[in-house]
């Protein structure tokens, strides 16, 4: 997507509205009567609202599209067209602080570079929004640490989105860490590679906050961190107690100016566990493998949309059909989060806990692969 011109973060807030303090949960259906479903708004409209949530919301059950936020009114309002919902609920993002008083939208999906996140999720958490914001949660912890403070403060809830926590092979990776069926995961490794050609926001750093370790790597940061959690207590900090990395050397520097091209890195859990990753925008790379004592799980492909398979030491595991749409059971499960006053099993002190993993990642690489401590 292009990143559009926003006001700064100042200008911005200082004009929502302060009575957006004031909030309530979305109301149940009487006696008798269906729950409508919640209605979300996507908060840029780029390749993957697009590609991926617009297709997951006409699967959803329990929440709809019932609007959108954009810097292209008439591409909101062809939006407004095609999917059914009125044109006042096509918004820019200058004034999402109206949303205020739209009681047609309960969640907002914000899904617009990374650097935008905090401004866009801070906004609709003001104007009372209960808010999923699209991996990873900002460029710092710092910024991070912002959003959970306005969500907090307005009583909003807010979900990273981690689609994989609801895809059936994954959730049989946390199954075997948790249960223990081939003892402890101790021994992790893994890689998550595609190849950009052209400049894209995601290869600019002042958005994207780094290359593929903030784009793609983070699903090893994931997939290593729900293995290595053998308890599951405090799943949504647990975390390595230190890393080492290096950068790899750039093949293509005039593409990569001020991010990285590809980085490895090795992942120190205080129970025992570790591992071994690698991410680049250079080549061609989609797995993750875990062994224990009495066993191990592969996953080829293992981070993808669909299609995922796994193999185990014991055979083939029962995993079922797979979904037809990842994007669609998160949703589903955040909107019941909501609706049941409960917490999302990827809150964002989970999407916290990446950002601490991932800068202290690039504090090693800068150091020439030292270790770094991690402390969430």
């Amino acid at each position: 997507m292009n990143p559009l011109p926003l006001a700064t973060r100042r200008s911005f807030l200082g004009g929502l509205t302060a009575g957006a303090a004031t909030l309530g949960w979305p109301a149940r259906g009487t006696a008798g009567e269906p729950e409508r479903p919640l209605g979300v708004a996507l908060c840029g409209l780029g390749n993957y609202s697009r590609g991926q949530l617009a297709p997951a919301l006409r699967l959803t059950r329990a929440c709809a599209l019932r609007g959108v936020i954009t810097g292209n009114r008439d591409k909101g309002l062809a939006w407004a067209r095609e999917f059914g919902f009125p044109e006042r609920n096509v918004y820019a993002y200058a004034t999402m602080a109206r949303l205020v008083d739209n009681p047609d939208i309960d969640i907002v999906y914000v899904v617009t570079p990374n650097a935008l996140h905090p401004e866009h999720v801070i906004a609709a958490a003001w104007a009372g929004k209960h808010v999923i914001c699209e991996k990873p949660m900002a460029n710092t912890a710092a910024d991070c640490n912002a959003m959970l403070a306005a969500c907090r403060a307005a009583r909003v809830r807010l979900s990273i989105g981690y689609r994989l926590h609801f895809e059936p092979h994954h959730r049989e990776l946390r199954r075997l860490a948790r249960e223990g069926d081939f003892g402890p995961l101790r021994r992790l490794s893994g890689g998550l590679a595609f190849t950009i050609n052209r400049r894209v926001w995601r290869v600019e750093k002042a958005l994207a906050g780094g290359g593929p370790l903030m784009d793609i790597g983070i699903y090893c940061v994931q997939a290593a961190c729900l293995a290595a959690d053998a308890d599951g207590a405090a799943h949504a900090t647990f975390a390595p107690v230190a890393v080492r990395a290096r950068e790899h050397p750039k093949r293509r520097a005039d593409l990569f100016r001020d991010v990285e091209e590809g980085i490895t890195w090795a992942m120190e859990f205080a129970n025992g566990a570790s591992g071994e990753f690698s991410t680049s925008y250079n080549g061609g790379e989609d797995r993750f493998r875990a062994e224990g004592e009495r066993g191990w799980i592969e996953f080829a492909p293992a981070f993808s949309y669909g299609g995922i398979q796994i193999r185990t030491s014991a055979g083939a595991p029962r995993i079922g059909a797979a979904p037809e749409s990842q994007q669609a059971l998160q949703m589903d499960d955040f909107a019941r989060c909501v609706r049941e006053g409960r917490e999302s099993p990827v809150p964002g002190e989970m999407g916290r806990r990446d950002l601490v993993i991932l800068e202290a990642i690039y504090r090693s690489a800068a150091a020439g692969g030292a270790r770094a401590e991690v402390k969430v």
